[in-house]
């Protein structure tokens, strides 16, 4: 089984990959938009390479109440809200207990929104090329999400990468009209855990997302 060293490891692929598809070194073209926290460090390897400013489309995932790392739905910035009528059903998920975890959510959503907008202003993307980066896509909702709030903010085009994806997952956001274009490093045929395909899938601090965010501001 093909593995990722790590999230730079995952940033150099993609870079390779993504390299054909955008103007390199036109920061008016395209952004890379990454979503916090393991994605920006994919990101920052990537609009390193590109020549490409670096900014966050931040989301977060509504996880089933007795398994909370199991998605139903995601939210975004600006509103943008996804859900999984189908796994709602099926784990018995009322709109009731939809709005008690969005209104958690939300908060946490808005805190860190706060956060990395204190240290870098938000990127325009109206007229641009975005790209969502994600270190890793299984369900596909917080992917759906971050794609829907670059649609939302003007985008031309998306382009959601990951560091490693499920293919029904890349097919289902190109066919419902979330992104352009859907790719990763690497698509193995079943995907349980992204965890599982990295040598080093250690969690992304907050600090290493603000420095990285810093030094995006600054460039």
């Amino acid at each position: 089984m093909e593995l990722l060293r790590d999230r730079d490891d995952a940033g150099a692929r993609l870079t390779w990959l993504l390299s054909p598809l955008v103007v390199q070194g036109d920061a008016t073209s395209a952004v890379v938009l990454g979503l916090p926290r393991g994605g920006v460090p994919i990101g920052a390897a990537i609009a390193r390479g590109l020549g490409l400013p670096l900014d966050v489309v931040v989301v977060r995932k509504l996880g089933a109440p007795a398994n909370p790392e199991y998605g139903f739905g995601a939210i975004g910035e600006g509103g943008i809200r996804v859900l999984d009528e189908q796994a709602m059903r099926i784990l018995g998920i009322t709109d009731e207990v939809v709005a008690g975890i969005e209104a958690r959510e939300r908060d946490e959503l808005e805190r860190r929104v706060a956060a990395y907008r204190e240290v870098r202003p938000r990127v325009p993307v109206a007229g641009r090329t975005a790209i969502v980066v994600d270190d890793g896509i299984a369900t596909g909702g917080t992917a759906r999400a971050a794609a829907r709030v670059a649609r939302a903010g003007g985008a031309a085009r998306v382009i959601v990468a990951a560091g490693v994806a499920a293919p029904e997952s890349l097919h289902a956001l190109m066919d419902d009209g979330s992104a352009d274009l859907a790719l990763a490093a690497l698509i193995p045929n079943r995907l349980l855990a992204v965890g599982q395909f990295y040598m080093n899938f250690s969690q992304t601090p907050e600090r290493e997302v603000l420095r990285l965010l810093t030094e995006a501001a600054r460039a």
